[in-house]
């Protein structure tokens, strides 16, 4: 059986605090999963978000249900980091064929305005047991609070297991892979520069519906120029040797984006045709050891056992989407897959996969321009890069790959069917 993606929908990114604060993962969800239900009633749901909302414990069905929409479609929510909407695809791809299923709406939203604030798992305990008890008595206790009991996140979204921030790894990773601060401002200035001309094109028009007042991603900038990021200073490592900026890290950002996984009794129903949707030729789910040279290198393994697994090289891929994290992230993998010790030692592959053809990475824009939601960035990347693929001669390929937290990462081979 051939699986298939088409392009979804997604609301506007636009900047954590800005636009969408008083929206939860929910309200962001909900517009994109009406639009695209519009075209057709999927026989299941994939959705996910990274950040857990206390009182959601299922926020595809959630959200579906919110939105109004058919209560016999089942929904299912998956989480895997920033590459949470992407495994959505993979999960949603096998399922195909099986259980009746033919059309899934897969993706995922995240609202980086709302984070939860936890207690210290000791007070909470104390808390969740005497209301049990006593209503009175923990209510009388959770207002003589203070900030000593909260499990404040001061450090963002640092790996539980290390303490550390996805930032200060990537430090540790460009130091280690001599990655510049020049080099990371360039990715980032492009970044910005294919994101306003894409926007310009209107490559995007039939990619995003509206919401809260917003019509465009608000993130990516014209203005942007390589003396302005030069002069922004180090935010994770503040020392002479700190890289990593504002300016060539992904911003903390709200939104909710979405993708069609499809067999070909799916297509009808979308009311497209085979040759005019994107084949799912193959995926990895790479996963490493994040202590060796780094928490987001997962993909510099991934990529080419995927690629030696197809008898390609980097120079066959027609279409290059790799999410930008940060740009150092982005450059330091593009090295492990250019060098033969990493690829030999660190992948276990022997293949020649030569030389990285930076013309073809990120056209139309990526998450240092766009934004980065947690658990949308993976529909958005799959999206971008289908829509990019159909312009493509048939036969020709795209690779897209998420890296995430923890030492893994999800990277998928596409291919423009005949």
């Amino acid at each position: 059986m051939t699986r298939y993606i088409v392009p979804g929908l997604r609301t506007p990114f636009v900047k954590a605090g800005t636009a969408y604060v008083s929206q939860s993962s929910i309200d962001l969800s909900i517009p994109v999963m009406q639009a695209m239900a519009e075209r057709a009633t999927p026989d299941l749901v994939a959705w996910g978000q990274v950040i857990p909302t206390a009182n959601v414990s299922n926020i595809a069905r959630e959200a579906w249900l919110e939105a109004g929409l058919d209560p016999s479609v089942p929904s299912f929510s998956t989480a895997l980091a920033c590459s949470t909407s992407m495994m959505a695809t993979i999960q949603a791809s096998g399922m195909l064929g099986y259980g009746g299923t033919h059309l899934a709406l897969v993706g995922g939203a995240e609202s980086m305005s709302h984070v939860p604030i936890a207690l210290k798992p000791e007070v909470a305990q104390q808390v969740a047991g005497l209301a049990m008890k006593d209503p009175g008595a923990a209510l009388a206790m959770v207002n003589d609070l203070n900030a000593g009991h909260f499990d404040l996140p001061l450090k963002g979204w640092a790996n539980r297991l290390s303490g550390r921030s996805m930032g200060e790894h990537t430090e540790d990773t460009a130091q280690l892979f001599n990655i510049t601060r020049a080099d990371q401002d360039q990715i980032a200035f492009d970044s910005h520069q294919n994101a306003v001309k894409a926007q310009k094109d209107g490559f995007f028009d039939d990619l995003i519906t509206p919401f809260g007042g917003v019509d465009q991603d608000t993130m990516p900038r014209a203005d942007s120029t390589l003396e302005q990021l030069s002069g922004l200073k180090p935010v994770f490592d503040r020392s002479e040797a700190g890289t990593l900026t504002a300016g060539n890290s992904s911003p903390l950002t709200d939104g909710a984006a979405s993708i069609w996984v499809a067999d070909a009794e799916g297509l009808a129903r979308l009311g497209v045709a085979e040759t005019d949707a994107i084949e799912i030729v193959d995926w990895r789910l790479g996963a490493m050891d994040y202590k060796e040279e780094g928490i987001l290198m997962a993909p510099a393994r991934a990529i080419p056992q995927l690629l030696a697994a197809h008898g390609l090289t980097l120079d066959d891929i027609d279409v290059w989407e790799i999410h930008e994290a940060f740009a150092a992230q982005v450059l330091a993998n593009i090295h492990g897959i250019t060098d033969d010790t990493y690829l030999r030692d660190k992948a276990g592959v022997s293949a020649d996969m030569g030389a990285f053809p930076m013309d073809r990475l990120n056209q139309t824009g990526g998450s240092l321009a766009i934004g980065h939601p947690f658990g949308a960035t993976g529909a958005r990347v799959l999206s971008q890069a289908a829509k990019q693929l159909q312009t493509k001669e048939v036969g020709s390929y795209a690779v897209v790959s998420v890296c995430a937290d923890g030492g893994q990462g999800t990277v998928t081979l596409l291919r423009k069917p005949s």
